[in-house]
């Protein structure tokens, strides 16, 4: 973003492109007027019939907003339930509840910045549309290019303030939800592969999906390990780093 903030700032000297005094003023005049950090493109034309800093920072945002869409899903999904969903996350309630759902939690505010995001994406395929149009040396698209560009970022500092204002300030961990669905998954059987062999962790876990037993008591039972050695090796603070 800082190298095409700088790419912007490049801007061509009319005069010098067009043979006259009376165009425009110079880029140095320009900078001293607006107190911006503006100079002169070392290539005019680029800089007079193209735009592709702005199209690369609309691609740019539009990446941003890929990633939020990612975040904003996530605590979406993870705040599903609490009964029927995965219900690892407590999110704040921003709402009285559903219109059908009487005490139902909606992640309205994951779900506007999901709607912001998709607005953004759309409107870098609109400047993208726009640099198309810079035939010779004149862009016939920029008043779209900066109108979508503006928004684009007006869009995401905002959304993204609320987001967190509203909605992670105020998220915590399930950890009892959490802790009762790492108890009771299979993949527990991954963690005692490397100790008991991969075959018979295998066997485990069929063993626990078939009859609903957790990992941890199938191998109490059938003695796989020392009681102090399973406890270590079925630690997940151990297997998540911590």
């Amino acid at each position: 973003m800082w190298d095409q903030r700088a790419r912007q700032r490049r801007l061509a000297d009319l005069r010098r492109a067009r043979d006259t005094d009376v165009v425009a003023p110079d880029p140095s005049e320009l900078a001293h007027l607006t107190g911006m950090k503006l100079r002169e493109a070392a290539n005019h034309f680029e800089a007079q019939s193209a735009r592709d800093a702005l199209v690369q920072c609309s691609a740019t945002l539009k990446t941003i907003a890929v990633s939020l869409i990612k975040i904003a899903n996530d605590v979406r999904f993870l705040g599903s339930g609490p009964r029927l969903g995965l219900g690892e996350l407590s999110i704040p309630a921003v709402q009285p509840g559903s219109s059908i759902m009487p005490g139902k939690v909606n992640p309205v505010i994951a779900e506007a910045l999901i709607m912001v995001c998709a607005q953004v994406i759309g409107n870098d395929c609109a400047v993208t549309l726009g640099g198309l149009y810079s035939n010779f040396q004149l862009n016939t698209m920029m008043p779209l290019i900066a109108r979508n560009v503006l928004e684009q970022m007006h869009l995401l500092a905002t959304s993204t303030r609320i987001f967190a204002d509203k909605l992670l300030d105020g998220v915590e961990a399930n950890t009892a939800q959490i802790d009762r669905m790492n108890e009771q998954s299979l993949a527990l059987a991954t963690a005692l592969a490397p100790a008991i062999g991969y075959d018979r962790a295998a066997e485990l876990a069929k063993e626990s999906a078939r009859t609903g037993r957790t990992i941890r008591d199938l191998a109490q039972e059938k003695d796989v390990l020392p009681p102090r050695e399973l406890q270590r090796v079925l630690d997940s603070h151990r297997q998540t780093g911590k």
